[in-house]
């Protein structure tokens, strides 16, 4: 009796602090919703959750963007590099993946140890190179710098990721494919890539949202307005002269979260299946 007592006194504390630590954790985006139907000077003199006054000003300010450029171009051109980061993700890093998970080649160890090290190597140390030859290629001001990248199979992570997954798999079934007269790209496209869905989900949700919230490589590459993406339509509401457009800024920072909330929403089901089985059979 009093081993269940007590269990049941643990699961309470349990419950009771993720609870209080779930609503810390979503207080400042309650906040942000509720900020973003507030009048811009009433936002911070009232910064409860309870607004006095409720308008939707902001979100139709917002969306007007700056001068003739709405923000609805910000929104296409973040949908347009994220959709094609996306693709080649999948693609080119799962090709890639299937070679050092299922193939015989040479040098496979040492090459994989390499891409290993570009694992761990920070992503500062090539801002530099990376820039002066995208220059050279004169790619500045366009989205290729930040595309092209993704189809040569650059990002190291979702290489792993999907390795550990791919080793999982029994080899018998290529095996068997082979005996079938399947050939490698056939056991790639037939086989591995059907099977290894939960994990590519995976690389799909990552690379999104990865890629819809990098302000840094879109600051360093894309100079004209017209190419901005969402972050950078955001940053453009703060004015260094104090006279920042808050409440249109909160008004699309809620819509730029919409994406993101329903993608991982949909998605969820694939992408804790594929971190566990990645997990557990790595």
């Amino acid at each position: 009796m009093k081993n269940r007592t007590a269990r049941r006194i643990s699961a309470f504390l349990s419950n009771f602090i993720i609870i209080v630590l779930g609503v810390g954790m979503l207080y400042p985006v309650v906040w942000l919703i509720v900020a973003s139907f507030k009048e811009s000077n009433t936002i911070f003199s009232d910064p409860g959750l309870i607004p006095k006054s409720f308008t939707l000003q902001n979100y139709i300010q917002g969306w007007k963007g700056i001068g003739i450029i709405g923000f609805g171009t910000f929104f296409k051109n973040s949908f347009i590099i994220c959709t094609l980061c996306v693709i080649a993700n999948v693609i080119f890093c799962s090709l890639t993946a299937y070679a050092f998970a299922r193939l015989r080649f040479a040098g496979k160890n040492f090459w994989f140890a390499v891409m290993m090290v570009t694992l761990m190597l920070p992503s500062h140390v090539t801002t530099i190179p990376r820039y002066i030859i995208f220059r050279s290629f004169g790619w500045i001001d366009t989205f290729l710098p930040l595309v092209v990248p993704k189809f040569f199979a650059t990002d190291a992570f979702f290489i792993f990721l999907l390795v550990q997954f791919m080793r999982s798999l029994p080899k018998e079934l290529d095996e068997s494919a082979m005996i079938d007269g399947c050939g490698k790209f056939g056991i790639y496209t037939r086989i591995v890539m059907p099977l290894t869905t939960p994990a590519l989900i995976t690389t799909v949700l990552f690379t999104f949202l990865w890629t819809w919230d990098d302000f840094f490589n879109q600051l360093l590459y894309l100079n004209s307005p017209s190419k901005y993406t969402v972050p950078m339509g955001l940053r453009l509401f703060v004015d260094s002269s104090g006279m920042s457009s808050w409440g249109p800024m909160f008004a699309m920072s809620v819509l730029s979260l919409v994406p993101c909330f329903i993608l991982f929403f949909s998605l969820q089901k694939y992408f804790v299946q594929g971190i566990i089985t990645t997990g557990i059979k790595g």
